[in-house]
């Protein structure tokens, strides 16, 4: 999603993170404490509910989590991907199965997906007939997309540069997709209303993200896998990210978890199984013997919303 090489040293990072005083989608102060994990804490509105980590990283320091080491993390429990280049195939493999889902709403069209990584899912629409683009601000995955889909199909930066580059008008996609990308962005209404700009009337906007009062979520409670306080820093609910599409001028479709499933290895979930405890990691160390397999997976703990522009 972001540009930079290198993940900041911890001294250097715990010096760049700013406390959050007012939730970002209702304004209030008040707030309760969910846990505590470190120097981080999550939140939660005691007004509108809105799941929020503080302190959180900002500026360039924001920008530096998603670099290299991101895509190929050293500690993917913590931050970024073990591989996420080498898990090409199930990405693709995943998007095929929610091709099923954009059919409904989309049989063909002009498609922009924002945060695009290596353009897993726009290889996918494009084998379905569709003239796709996408924008992703991390250089470290952006060539990905570019040399499969060409670069002047992929704009490596912001939404906002890509459409002083790119000349992009009011209305011109007919859909618009965000995959597990809306909890990363400090300022997700101005990302929103950018989109809403760009779809035409009556186009679609496919938003993924992650449900924080889903069952899962609260069985795993603090150990639940995306809790990962320097990258995720907002964690949405049904109630919450209604709001946030209505306040940037969305009407809501439909909203569910059917297709938020994911094809995984073996190996995956043996490194989630770390967030356990190291019993629960050794017990589950086989299964990386195994890193060739994959199943589809879907704990229904993260949501799809399909919305158009009022």
């Amino acid at each position: 999603m972001t540009s930079g090489d290198t993940k900041p040293a911890a001294g250097d990072v715990s010096a760049q993170r700013e406390d959050v005083t007012r939730c970002q989608l209702c304004g209030s102060g008040e707030r309760s404490t969910m846990f505590r994990d470190g120097p981080w804490e999550v939140v939660s509105c005691s007004s509108c509910s809105l799941v929020y980590v503080t302190p959180r990283l900002h500026g360039q320091a924001l920008v530096d989590v998603y670099g290299a080491g991101y895509w190929k993390s050293d500690d993917p429990k913590v931050r970024g991907y073990a591989d996420y280049a080498r898990e090409s195939a199930l990405y693709l493999k995943t998007y095929g199965r929610r091709m099923r889902l954009v059919a409904k709403w989309l049989p063909r069209g002009r498609v922009l997906d924002v945060g695009c990584a290596a353009g897993y899912f726009l290889r996918v629409a494009q084998q379905h007939g569709h003239d796709v683009h996408g924008v992703e601000l991390s250089p470290a995955i952006a060539h990905e997309a570019a040399t499969a889909l060409g670069a002047d199909r992929v704009f490596v930066g912001t939404l906002d540069e890509a459409i002083a580059a790119r000349g992009w008008r009011a209305g011109t996609f007919d859909a618009i997709t965000m995959w597990d990308v809306v909890e990363h962005i400090p300022d997700p209404q101005s990302v929103l209303r950018r989109v809403r700009e760009l779809l035409r009337p009556g186009g679609r906007f496919l938003l993924e993200t992650q449900n924080v009062e889903s069952r899962w979520a609260r069985l795993l409670g603090r150990r639940w896998h995306h809790y990962k306080h320097d990258e995720h820093l907002y964690h949405f609910a049904p109630s919450t990210v209604r709001r946030l599409l209505d306040d940037c001028g969305f009407r809501v479709l439909t909203l569910g978890s059917a297709y938020a499933g994911k094809f995984v290895s073996f190996a995956f979930l043996a490194e989630r199984a770390g967030r356990f405890g190291p019993l629960a990691a050794f017990l589950a160390k086989p299964l990386a013997l195994l890193k060739g397999v994959s199943l589809y997976v879907n704990p229904h703990d993260e949501i799809i919303v399909v919305a158009e522009p009022k």
